[in-house]
């Protein structure tokens, strides 16, 4: 009996002991945007941020995002996007810097030096590195109790029109719509340039508010522009940092450590994934309105500018870039220094400005 009894024991001690299962914590999140989902760059914090945050907390399942999604405007609209995530009306959200010129001075270096680079990841790996490197670029945006977690920016700009034009002395005289900081884009051209932003343009030009606009291939596309501005001039006038995708301070600070390195590490992906796919959609977006406009009254055309229209471009403006750096140089903000640091790295690898802007 003994003997049956030490051999029941030892079985016993030598199966597992049960470990106690921890229970994940699920943590609610408010995320938005002014702009909808099918504007790429926002639909892409669903499916590359969002996604990849999900993806690397459910390896240890210890914490997880209820995310609560309010893109579209449905929380605010275009210029309130700084302030909404400032004060916690969102907790992560795009923040469009264009419309922040105020707030954010040197985020406008890239769209006061036009035409710098057409290599739009180039311009993320740039912006990207100089907010770990710049301590004046990072306060610019930490001072308004937020954190960067990834960046934007555009593709490359062109001129959507109602009548082709035959190169850049044509639009002299005409209205045209363009987001915030890039008016400047058109000043020596004797074009009046007219305030807007996606969710404006389609209006604008069908109310006659303006005879044209300044955007992007992946920005027209999804706003159906090419339907009231079916003629595309194709200047393909490089491409500028947009802004970036970030989360309220106090929001932060109530993460875990674990969630934190998880947004890190999904903002880095978010970056290069946004910046591949701005290469990759451009070319496919103009031919795909094309495709779509086929049938209109006034089809959609693409009008490419004779060689030497973007150089012609940019030798009709005053040096914006100066008139935008002195004021605030004197100020106290090194913007004629983070100008010359930006256009030296994007030169480092290997692009070419069409107008050296800081010499």
């Amino acid at each position: 009996m003994k003997v049956m009894y030490g051999a029941l024991m030892a079985g016993m001690l030598a199966l597992p002991v049960p470990v106690p299962v921890q229970a994940q914590e699920t943590i609610s999140l408010t995320v938005a945007s002014s702009h909808p989902t099918v504007v790429p760059w926002v639909g892409m914090i669903q499916t590359h941020f969002m996604a990849r945050t999900d993806e690397i907390l459910a390896q240890t399942g210890t914490y997880r995002i209820a995310w609560n999604e309010a893109f579209g405007g449905q929380l605010y609209k275009a210029n309130a996007t700084l302030t909404s995530v400032e004060e916690g009306i969102t907790d992560v959200g795009w923040v469009f810097s264009f419309l922040e010129q105020a707030k954010l001075p040197l985020s406008q270096a890239s769209s006061n030096a036009p035409f710098a680079s057409a290599n739009p990841p180039a311009i993320l790996a740039v912006m990207e590195e100089l907010y770990e490197t710049n301590e004046a670029f990072r306060n610019e945006w930490e001072q308004h109790n937020l954190k960067v977690l990834g960046f934007t920016a555009t593709d490359l700009y062109d001129i959507y029109t109602k009548t082709p034009l035959t190169g850049i002395d044509d639009i002299a005289g005409m209205k045209i719509s363009a987001p915030g900081v890039l008016g400047n884009w058109l000043r020596g051209t004797d074009a009046n340039a007219v305030d807007g932003a996606l969710t404006t343009y389609y209006t604008d030009v069908q109310t006659g508010v303006s005879d044209g606009v300044l955007t992007l291939a992946l920005g027209a596309l999804p706003i159906k522009l090419y339907e009231v501005a079916p003629i595309i001039n194709r200047f393909d006038a490089g491409g500028a940092f947009s802004g970036a995708i970030a989360i309220n301070r106090d929001s932060w600070d109530g993460l875990p450590e674990e969630v934190q390195n998880a947004m890190i590490e999904a903002g880095k992906h978010y970056t290069v994934s946004h910046g591949e796919d701005l290469v990759a959609r451009h070319e496919g977006a103009l031919n795909k309105m094309v495709e779509l406009g086929a049938g209109q009254s006034v089809p959609v055309q693409i009008v490419d500018m004779p060689e030497g229209e973007l150089a012609k471009w940019a030798n009709k403006l005053p040096n914006v870039a100066r008139e935008w750096a002195e004021p605030l140089d004197a100020r106290g903000i090194p913007a004629s220094e983070f100008l010359a640091a930006y256009l030296e790295a994007l030169r480092a690898r290997g692009e070419v400005p069409v107008r050296d802007w800081d010499k």
